[in-house]
């Protein structure tokens, strides 16, 4: 028994397994799992998240844990997703924390009590750090550090095992792919961030299912879509409207400069007039924009207010 986890968070946690074809590495999963459990004396649950596999990913693991009740197999019918797959596993449970592992076994079970150490320091969201020899770190490399130029989270590493308070979850919508940035948007709430240095191993079968450049460019633009719901989406005025006016004043002086050249030098030049015509309309169409997005985030933001004030007792729901 680890005397650092206190005794109520050895049972107030629950592993969270998403898994996408990953038949090959189920049964040395569960068994390490167990073993985890059984020797840092932890009573959470596991819940291992079939997404749509099509190898037989969740049958396998229910054999494995067929005399371990800690573990449960949720299951989608299609693949839809790791965040999807996350925040079923997290409506599924009534556990405090939640701690996100993946199921090839690049980080060990072992190192669960350590994010349960941090979490019982009082720690919101606690994430790894990977050390140790990364295929994919030139990429990931760069996107964290894009990730912290923006956002300034006090994280070096957005894609790797975490621990996470479960109300945060319930607390925040995430849509497809967000999972790489729920440490993003709970720093902006407010909720308290730290890292830890977990070592990484090499996948043991399969193949990662996060490769590819398409990957990069989702992630590029996963990425700006957050930056903008962060900055913009709580005054997208200050965004359209400032755009707006800026081209619509431009749209001005260039009318002025048009007038002048006609009334003075005698000179007209049509395209100056469509410049003006141009600009006026686009500018006054995103001054526009932005006043219907300001209605549309006060909309948002009553929602959230009533989401904040629902009884708790409603999730269970």
């Amino acid at each position: 028994m680890d005397p650092a986890v206190p005794l109520a968070l050895r049972r107030d946690f629950a592993v969270v397994v998403p898994a996408y074809n990953e038949a090959p590495v189920v049964e040395d999963l569960v068994r390490e799992l167990r073993e985890a459990f059984r020797e840092h004396d932890l009573d959470g649950e596991v819940l291992l998240v079939d997404d749509g596999s099509t190898d037989g990913t969740g049958q396998r693991a229910r054999e494995a844990a067929s005399d371990w009740p800690a573990l449960r197999v949720l299951e989608h019918r299609k693949n839809l997703g790791k965040t999807e797959a996350i925040v079923t596993a997290a409506r599924a449970t009534g556990r405090g924390v939640l701690i996100i592992f993946d199921a090839d076994l690049q980080h060990s079970p072992h190192e669960i009590p350590r994010f349960l150490e941090a979490m019982a320091e009082g720690w919101d969201v606690v994430c790894g750090r990977k050390v140790g020899a990364y295929d994919k770190r030139m990429v990931s490399s760069v996107y964290n550090r894009l990730s912290r130029t923006l956002f300034d989270v006090p994280a070096s590493d957005l894609n790797s095992m975490k621990a996470v308070r479960a109300s945060i979850l319930r607390e925040i919508p995430l849509r497809h792919d967000w999972h790489r940035f729920f440490v993003v948007l709970a720093h902006d709430r407010g909720h308290s961030v730290t890292e830890i240095d977990i070592e990484l191993h090499p996948r043991r079968a399969g193949t990662s299912k996060y490769s590819g450049w398409w990957r990069v460019v989702v992630g590029v633009m996963d990425l700006l879509s957050v930056w903008f719901l962060l900055v913009f989406s709580r005054k997208p005025l200050l965004l359209f409207g400032t755009a707006g006016a800026t081209l619509a004043g431009s749209g001005v002086l260039v009318g002025i400069v048009a007038v002048y050249l006609r009334l003075v030098h005698q000179v007209g030049f049509r395209p100056l007039l469509t410049l003006v015509l141009l600009l006026v309309t686009v500018g006054v169409t995103l001054v526009g924009f932005g006043l219907l997005a300001e209605m549309v985030a006060q909309l948002r933001q009553e929602v959230e207010d009533l989401r904040a004030r629902r009884d708790p007792s409603d999730d269970s729901t």
